[in-house]
């Protein structure tokens, strides 16, 4: 699950499936701190798991996830320098897990791109960035505040992804 949840937010910096559009940029490290970096983006997987979330500038990550597409909705939450890194990698230091995934990333528009774990390009996600735009600012913010505010969008964008996905079926 902690893979997954990696894969799923952290890989919002991060993730290149074995066949991508034609248009398709890969991502350096510093272009994509530029790309994604303070943004809420929307995620879909290749097993169904969907999301969204937001990677702030200090590598930490907040948001939601929904594995697989049912079940309850997760609220997600990635201390600072979970993402770091590392040569021409954005990687995932996360307490627990036996190895430190790293990612390919491509941009495949202005406002998406599809990040894999590197090495296997078979487990990767979309990513779409999203228009909400929650402004929290004062002389005494936290990352705490900052991370409740994603976790909050995030959540809104998984429930409407959700609501368009069962109105889509039912049609």
């Amino acid at each position: 699950m902690m893979v997954r949840s990696v894969l799923g937010l952290a890989v919002l910096a991060v993730c290149s499936g074995a066949v991508a559009p034609a248009v398709a940029q890969t991502l350096k490290p510093e272009e994509a701190r530029k790309f994604v970096a303070g943004k809420l983006f929307a995620f879909t997987c290749f097993e169904g798991t969907r999301g969204a979330g937001r990677i702030q500038h200090d590598g930490s990550v907040a948001g939601s996830i929904q594995f697989q597409g049912s079940g309850p909705v997760r609220h997600v939450s990635l201390p600072a320098n979970t993402l770091q890194v590392r040569g021409e990698y954005v990687c995932a230091q996360v307490k627990g897990m036996p190895f430190e995934p790293c990612f390919n990333l491509e941009k495949t528009d202005n406002r998406s791109f599809r990040g894999s774990v590197s090495g296997f390009g078979f487990a990767y996600c979309e990513f779409t960035r999203r228009n909400v735009n929650t402004v929290i600012a004062g002389a005494s913010e936290t990352a705490a505040p900052r991370r409740r505010a994603a976790r909050r969008e995030a959540s809104a964008v998984v429930r409407t992804s959700a609501e368009t996905a069962s109105r889509d079926s039912n049609d």
